[in-house]
């Protein structure tokens, strides 16, 4: 009984190693896998975030090192990685970037000297992936300490959502999503149009009317209390469908936001589940989402954890109506 018990401990450590030999190599694809398996066997551990963090995209690394900050709030090697991430985009996206990945303010305006040229040699990519192996280390010893000693998961994302679970009030806080670290050649995780923001722009009003968003071009309505999803185009209704809402404990907030970012497939994270590969998802207010829906056939009836779930061919059809910064108004 006792080795049966620490058999999921000594995969998690096997699968960290691995992913950590396959970035040494150079072998990024494979590095991915095996990062989002070891995250799927302790997604409570930074290790396996800033694994994934360094075989990703720059902004999307961000949001993944900002979740392995989440379960290590000391971590020096993801501060060093945010650092070594911010060289790598453009002056003009960084601050935004650090809103999107939803840093804490306080670190973020610790790390944010970007233009000190002086950070150049201090995180080049041989002293990133020192400091990745020195996390594998720690995610060894992490795996040896009694359970009440480690982080529980908070996520959302956008992984994850990408993502926390979702409250009512003014602060939602929904499930998911993603978090992270990086390295010297980062490359797309899912495919994102964007990235997950902070304080994304939104009005905690609704319309009830879509002659009221005459002029707003394409559109998405959610209606929580029909449990619909309508495209629109201007105040023409072009295709309906009928999804699953939050439920009473994790209600759907209601409001008008804007698409942030989409993914064609991600992982999406949570207090108790984690779902690999969510097919077709468009985040348009921190964790909360749009997104296509395998674990379940019940829709019609609230389901959800916050996020709006839709059958997955009804999700692709929406997935390619929409565009990032497209209006979502969601009412009861």
């Amino acid at each position: 009984m006792k080795s049966a018990g620490r058999r999921p401990e000594k995969d998690y450590l096997h699968v960290l190693e691995a992913t950590r030999l396959a970035l040494a190599r150079g072998e990024r694809a494979k590095a991915r896998r095996l990062a989002r398996l070891a995250i799927s066997l302790a997604p409570d551990k930074e290790g396996p975030w800033l694994f994934l963090a360094a075989v990703s995209e720059p902004r999307a690394g961000l949001a993944y090192v900002a979740r392995a900050l989440e379960l290590n709030p000391s971590s020096q090697p993801a501060r060093k990685a945010i650092r070594w991430i911010m060289r790598r985009l453009p002056p003009g996206v960084r601050k935004q970037a650090v809103r999107e990945a939803r840093l804490p303010d306080d670190l973020a305006y610790k790390l944010v000297p970007w233009e000190d040229l002086t950070l150049r040699r201090l995180f080049s990519g041989r002293v990133l992936i020192s400091a990745l192996v020195l996390v594998g280390g720690a995610g060894v010893w992490l795996g040896n300490q009694p359970a009440d000693a480690q982080q529980p998961q908070m996520a959302s994302a956008p992984l994850a959502k990408a993502t926390l679970t979702p409250t009512p009030t003014n602060t939602p806080t929904p499930t998911l999503t993603p978090t992270t670290t990086a390295t010297p050649t980062l490359t797309a995780t899912p495919s994102p149009t964007a990235t997950p923001t902070r304080r994304p722009s939104i009005s905690w009003t609704y319309s009830l009317d879509p002659g009221e968003l005459t002029g707003e071009g394409r559109w998405i309505d959610v209606d929580v209390t029909t449990q619909r999803v309508t495209a629109y185009d201007d105040a023409t209704a072009i295709r309906s469908f009928i999804v699953s809402t939050g439920t009473r404990a994790h209600p759907t907030i209601t409001g008008q936001f804007k698409i942030y970012v989409k993914y064609r497939a991600t992982p999406m994270s949570g207090p108790g589940y984690y779902l690999p590969g969510v097919p077709f998802t468009m985040y348009y207010y921190k964790g909360y989402a749009i997104h296509g829906t395998y674990w379940h056939d019940n829709f019609g009836t609230p389901m959800s954890h916050g996020c709006v779930n839709l059958r997955t061919p009804d999700a692709e059809w929406l997935f390619n109506f929409a565009s990032v910064g497209m209006l979502v108004n969601v009412h009861p």
